[in-house]
């Protein structure tokens, strides 16, 4: 069964919904454009946006 991640990710949740293994490598996507909500030092990350964020970036 496949797990439902949120619409609003936190930082572990996007790692494990991109699938990338490390805190490092999430930065690196966020240096390079994902984008972050942040509230009250709470950060969240649009599922919507990890999606058009990796679309994005396709070759």
């Amino acid at each position: 069964m496949e797990k439902v991640y949120p619409r609003y990710m936190n930082l572990i949740q996007a790692r494990e919904y991109l699938n990338v293994g490390s805190h490092n490598t999430l930065k690196k996507f966020i240096d390079d454009g994902l984008k972050v909500s942040i509230i009250g030092g709470t950060k969240r990350i649009d599922k919507m946006d990890a999606d058009k964020f990796m679309a994005d970036h396709k070759q």
